[in-house]
């Protein structure tokens, strides 16, 4: 072998070693600057007390609070309402049922706000659709979609929501956001509101320099709970969560309710999930093509969103009834539902009940409502109000009153027939009705 080779190889090796050395100390000193000024933020949950929970809406449908209680669940968050005039059409179905099952019971509503005026509105709406429950937990604030507002105005918003709800109800409150926006968003002003974060994959929520705690954290928007069809959010809770007064939340002194128009004989309409304008036409006696002239933002009349606002002009011809009677309302009950059960519409519901918000009826209201004794309607054929018992099957329910289940499952939005849950109530065509 080559002498010569040999020696000018031991240099290289010790040039190398060289070069190595350096960018191994070079890289060290990169690393403790970096993570020296990179803030380190302590964050865990307010307490070692942990209970599980869920939070629901519409979307989860039926629940079967019985099976989920038996699954280890402790707390649920239920949304009530969203805007000013959106009440969640499961809402009193969920509170009665969780409650029923000994669950601690939230409720939460989704801030779509632009203004603080908006918010005060809004938080108004949200108190008194939740007004008479006896809620365990705080009330809870999502705010999330901020569309075009900058940071001041988010903040702003916020303030004004929080302060304006703790005020009307005289129940703490608490923010629902994402670790992101409270990291980077949200003022440290706000931190003297408890955070209930969402951060997803993670062993534990991302820290922020304005809370060093939190008191819920929801981990995951694809949870599975025995109960519930599909996915549902999951999270946990600490004690920090629990109200201190769980007396009924007051009824605020001043009604809130959006504006109607000036146009006479109109009124403010919000979409619900599921709603097609023929529908809400024939609920107010009037037509597809009035309702579009009166609302321009309706450019296709087959594409209505949730939560959208539109002003009817309704038929108000016949709201002197010939005959009448006196119906409760259960819960589940919608204005709609009821005004198709009788034969009527909402808009002649709503002229003689005096009902200033055509989605905001309660159980055990008392609803005066026309009959039309030439098409034998009212009680003798209105639907048949049945509550689901124990090994029920749909299928026999459908037999023993002589109608079918797509029928039952239309009527009731059942989205699987297979799927019921006993203490449900459910709607069925009175078979002694002359067809």
């Amino acid at each position: 072998m080559n002498k010569k080779y040999i020696n000018i190889s031991k240099e290289n090796n010790k040039f190398l070693k060289k070069i190595t050395n350096s960018f191994l100390v070079i890289f060290l000193a990169l690393f403790i600057v970096v993570s020296t000024s990179i803030p380190s933020f302590a964050f865990g949950p307010s307490s070692s007390t942990i209970y599980q929970g869920i939070d629901v809406s519409s979307y989860q449908g039926n629940i079967n609070f019985a099976s989920v209680k038996n699954a280890g669940i402790d707390v649920v968050y239920i949304k009530s309402s969203e805007g000013q005039s959106y009440i969640d059409p499961y809402f009193e179905q969920n509170y009665q049922n969780a409650k029923a099952n000994g669950l601690k019971v939230g409720f939460y509503h989704y801030v779509t706000a632009r203004t603080v005026e908006q918010a005060q509105v809004q938080a108004n709406f949200f108190a008194r659709v939740i007004s008479g429950k006896e809620p365990d937990c705080r009330l809870a604030m999502d705010f999330e979609s901020f569309g075009n507002l900058s940071v001041n105005e988010i903040n702003e918003i916020s303030r004004v929501f929080l302060e304006t709800l703790q005020s009307a109800t005289n129940k703490e409150v608490l923010i629902y956001s994402n670790s992101y926006t409270a990291r980077t968003i949200l003022s440290s002003s706000l931190a003297i509101y408890p955070l209930w974060v969402a951060n997803y994959g993670v062993s534990e929520p991302g820290g922020n320099d304005k809370w060093s705690t939190w008191v819920g954290w929801q981990y995951t928007s694809t949870g599975r709970v025995s109960g519930i069809f599909g996915n549902v959010d999951r999270d946990q809770f600490t004690d920090g969560v629990l109200l201190s007064n769980t007396s009924p939340i007051p009824t605020p002194e001043t009604p809130i309710t959006p504006e109607a128009p000036e146009n006479s004989g109109t009124i403010v309409y919000t979409v619900m999930s599921g709603d097609t304008l023929s529908e809400i036409a024939r609920d107010y006696g009037t037509t597809v093509n009035s309702i579009v002239a009166l609302n321009p933002s309706i450019t296709n009349p087959n594409l209505i969103y949730p939560g959208q606002q539109i002003t009817i002009r309704a038929n108000s011809s016949n709201t002197t009834p010939s005959t009448s009677t006196i119906y409760t309302v259960v819960s589940g009950d919608t204005l709609s539902e009821i005004a198709r059960d009788y034969n009527t519409t909402v808009y002649n519901l709503v002229v003689l009940n005096n009902i200033s918000n055509p989605n905001l009826i309660y159980p055990g209201q008392k609803l005066i409502i026309s009959g039309n004794t030439s098409t034998n309607l009212g009680n003798e054929c209105g639907k048949i109000l049945y509550t689901i018992k124990r090994g029920d099957t749909l299928s026999e329910i459908a037999e023993e009153y002589d109608t079918t289940v797509n029928e039952l499952s239309s009527i009731n939005n059942i989205s699987n027939p297979n799927l019921i849950y006993a203490g449900s109530t459910i709607r069925i065509p009175n078979p002694n009705c002359k067809k």
